[in-house]
């Protein structure tokens, strides 16, 4: 009798068999690229703080061509992640209400109109 159990060997390209997979994988890659920006939003604010000439730089390297190209996949990235989000809501949070449940597409719903109403709220915050 052997004391060692039975590992299965996995290959590095399990999550291309099915497209469930991908997709998951797909949207955790996403958080990797919405750190990034986090990143440069922490880093503006350091620019910041250091002064004039140091925020002009950091502004002139966001308005530059490869500044903007990161700022449109970075807004790509996030996205996919919130609209696949929104549809794996109702699976995570299930909600009830006088003892049924809501339907999944009330739920997705009011998330996209809670993420239009904050988006508003910002662009009219920002004077756009």
């Amino acid at each position: 009798m052997s004391r060692r159990p039975y590992t299965r060997k996995v290959r590095r390209s399990w999550w291309l068999r099915h497209r469930r997979y991908v997709a998951y994988m797909v949207r955790e890659l996403t958080s990797l690229f919405i750190g990034i920006y986090s990143a440069v939003l922490v880093m503006g604010l350091v620019r910041l703080a250091q002064g004039q000439s140091a925020w002009d730089s950091f502004v002139m390297m966001l308005s530059s061509t490869p500044g903007v190209l990161v700022q449109l996949v970075c807004l790509l990235f996030a996205t996919y992640h919130s609209v696949t989000w929104f549809a794996l809501t109702p699976k995570a949070i299930p909600v009830m209400v006088r003892g049924q449940p809501v339907s999944a597409k009330t739920i997705i719903r009011s998330h996209y109109a809670a993420w239009a109403a904050v988006s508003l709220v910002v662009l009219i915050a920002a004077g756009v």
